[in-house]
């Protein structure tokens, strides 16, 4: 096994992430994800987005999104072949350390009601459910 490295993702990134996320993120429930999405995404915050990689290898992604006042985590996602491995966590702890940079207090976590395997990873790492909270949408588009 390669040393695991994290860092941020770059415009040149882009077309490897969304493939990367075709087959290692949740993609149901949500709208599909495009090259301006995520171009826009590192334009307005270039470290929001980070990538794990084993050698020259994708293996994993979050979006660790700052507002000014917030901390949303989105988009955690590792490759199948490298689940179990501690890189869940690896991205996790890379984002909660941004976000203590950034002067952030609490972080939360977007995860689909129905994703168990998910839910054991962020339990994992000390997040819990909010019970009290719901989310709601609208798309914008169309």
């Amino acid at each position: 096994m390669s040393l695991l490295t994290v860092r941020s993702a770059t415009a040149a990134d882009i077309p490897a992430v969304l493939a990367f996320w075709q087959v290692a993120a949740e993609n149901a429930q949500r709208p599909s994800d495009d090259r301006s999405a995520v171009a826009a995404l590192i334009a307005r915050d270039s470290d929001a987005l980070l990538l794990a990689e084993e050698g020259p290898v994708l293996v994993g992604s979050v979006i660790a999104g700052w507002d000014g006042w917030r901390c949303h985590l989105y988009r955690l996602a590792v490759a199948p072949s490298h689940r179990r491995k501690g890189i869940g966590r690896t991205l996790i702890d890379a984002a909660e350390e941004r976000f203590r940079r950034l002067g952030g207090g609490r972080a939360d976590a977007m995860v689909l009601d129905d994703n168990e395997p998910a839910h054991r990873a962020w339990r994992a790492c000390g997040y819990e459910r909010q019970a009290e909270w719901s989310r709601w949408v609208k798309p914008l588009h169309g």
